[in-house]
C-alpha cells in the first residue's frame, strides 16, 4: 500500500469515527494502518540521520572562538 492510500484510509477512518463510531474490526485496522504509518515515519527518519555527515572544522584565529 503506497502513503497516500495509507494516510487517505486513516483519515478516512479518523472521520468516520468522529461521525458515527468504529466497528471492532475498524478499529483494529486503524490501528495496524498507525503501526505502518509510523514505521514508515521512523525508517525515513533514520535514513535522514545515516545519511548527515558529521564535519568538525578547525578552529580558527589559534582555537579562540568569537
Amino acid at each position: 500500500m503506497d502513503i497516500d492510500t495509507l494516510v487517505g484510509r486513516i483519515n478516512e477512518l479518523a472521520r468516520k469515527h468522529k461521525a458515527e463510531g468504529l466497528s471492532e474490526e475498524e478499529l483494529e485496522e486503524r490501528a495496524k494502518l498507525r503501526e505502518i504509518y509510523l514505521g514508515n515515519v521512523r525508517r525515513n527518519f533514520r535514513q535522514e540521520l545515516d545519511s548527515i555527515e558529521w564535519v568538525d572544522e578547525e578552529p580558527k584565529n589559534g582555537g579562540k572562538l568569537h
